[in-house]
């Protein structure tokens, strides 16, 4: 079996930066394995009505692949159209094997075996990009089963279903549910929506960009000083969720507020859509629309004191007693983004599992690679979320770290580079010292951000510009350099 140099496991932004990366260093012989039949990750996956992005578009793009944006906040179409753009102006398309599901990677002293459902792989390297919300949640409610209807998540959305005029009840009222609200309302016959907890809401800002704005942002250096102010007004947000809870409520909260009395003039509803939590503790929405929606006659809003007790042939029994029927479920309810940020066994080093390694709670060096694990690297791994700017940004700060490890062994003629110990605990112990009075951490609430165990294992507890100083810097004495595929290894030391 051909050994590559590297296999990538997922074809979202994740893998398309690790491939660009790679290949940009000159390592060709990679494959990108995508378990769906089609390439680009998200943005091709979430068909849901209303699916848009809530950062800025000229950000939340690789630095290298300029677009011409039509949008300040780009909706679905318009990012698998970059999507499509990234994919085929480097030939990853032809380097892609979809409807590949991986089932199982495993060491083999050294290189990766990978089994998936088209065959085994092996690889010297492997990146796991398949992203932390790739792995749909669906609450164990009673009855959900017996539900006669049609029912789905946002994340599987049956386009040809024609919710138009019928009887809909989405669960859930986060960001998917944000952006499906407004998008569906004014189509359906009566909307329920159940909400667990409310959700702080901000003004969007939306706007579309003129001819000559979208010609310009694709002229360097426009584009990269539009792409420079974006980032470092979005960047002062973490002084709030991090340094200053006083400036957190005296600004960002105060403006939520706001936005929630102008749009919500009835006290009752307004009261259900009050957090009793501080802002930034949960994922903030961004949104212009979703208030109105919500007051809108033939929308319901179900709150913790209404909420599901049980599924039915016909629909849902609430908790007071109400009987709702419905012709469509709709599943707004998250995705497994902490502990199951690796949906299949990883078999690392002395046949240790990754699960057993990450129980209590998911750990990484840099939020990318394990003790025990070699040549394996994990994008928007635990402690990589960012709640304040680009995700994208995070994830090429991953690939500085990831391109000079595999450097480090090409240049030593070595089989692997592996993470001691020492250096992961050490940077472990400070990403949740860090993490100490954060607003994710002591804000009030509990959020996806947070693992079983309790500690928040998705956000990285600082300003983006720390993690990539941090990421850009290779440092020998964290590793081990494996020289043969037995046990025999040097350290090589700063």
């Amino acid at each position: 079996m051909h050994v590559h140099s590297v296999v990538i496991i997922g074809s979202g932004f994740g893998g398309q930066c690790a491939a660009k990366a790679l290949l940009d260093r000159g390592i060709d012989d990679l494959v990108i394995l995508e378990r769906r039949s089609f390439l680009g990750g998200t943005w091709r996956q979430n068909r849901y009505p209303g699916a848009a992005v809530d950062v800025q578009s000229p950000l939340y793009s690789i630095a290298s692949e300029p677009f011409e944006w039509t949008r300040m906040f780009a909706e679905r179409e318009e990012l698998e159209r970059y999507t499509d753009h990234v994919l085929e102006s480097n030939g990853l398309p032809a380097r892609t094997h979809s409807d590949t599901d991986v089932q199982r990677i495993e060491w083999s002293g050294d290189h990766w075996k990978i089994t998936t459902s088209r065959g085994d792989y092996a690889a010297k390297f492997v990146v796991n990009a398949s992203g932390p919300l790739s792995t749909p949640v669906v609450p164990p409610f009673p009855g959900r089963e017996r539900f006669q209807g049609t029912q789905f998540h946002t994340n599987d959305w049956d386009t040809d279903f024609d919710h138009a005029g019928q009887r809909v009840a989405i669960v859930g009222s986060g960001a998917s549910a944000a952006q499906v609200i407004p998008a569906i309302a004014p189509d359906v016959k009566h909307l329920h929506v159940f909400q667990r907890t409310p959700h702080w809401v901000m003004p969007r800002n939306d706007r579309e960009f003129t001819p000559l704005q979208r010609r310009l942002l694709r002229v360097e250096p426009i584009r990269r000083l539009v792409r420079a102010a974006i980032y470092w007004s979005l960047e002062t947000r973490i002084i709030g969720f991090k340094y200053s809870r006083r400036a957190l409520k005296a600004v960002a909260q105060r403006a939520a507020l706001k936005h929630l009395a102008t749009q919500v003039p009835d006290a009752d509803l307004r009261a259900k859509l009050t957090p009793d939590y501080l802002i930034g503790c949960k994922r903030v929405i961004l949104s212009d629309t979703l208030y109105p929606s919500l007051g809108a006659p033939n929308v319901t809003l179900h709150d913790k004191n209404d909420g599901i007790a049980e599924i039915t042939e016909t629909g849902v029994v609430t908790t007071s007693g109400e009987r709702v029927d419905i012709d469509l479920l709709v599943w707004s309810t998250g995705y497994d983004a902490t502990d199951g940020v690796i949906s299949y066994p990883v078999i690392g080093r002395d046949g240790r599992a990754l699960s057993d390694i990450w129980n209590p709670y998911p750990r990484a060096y840099l939020g990318t690679t394990v003790p025990g694990f070699p040549n394996l690297f994990i994008v928007t791994g635990p402690n990589t979320g960012i709640g304040h700017t680009s995700a994208i940004f995070l994830i090429e700060a991953q690939m500085e770290y990831i391109v000079r490890a595999i450097d480090a062994v090409r240049a030593a003629g070595a089989v692997a580079v592996e993470v001691t110990s020492a250096a992961e605990q050490d940077y472990t112990d400070r990403i949740h010292r860090d993490m100490e009075g954060t607003v994710w951490k002591d804000g009030g609430c509990h959020s996806w951000y947070q693992s079983r165990s309790g500690h928040v294992v998705a956000m990285f507890p600082g300003f983006s510009f720390t993690f990539r100083r941090w990421a850009k810097r290779f440092r020998p004495a964290a590793h081990t350099i494996h020289m043969a595929p037995t046990t025999a290894k040097e350290e090589v030391s700063a």
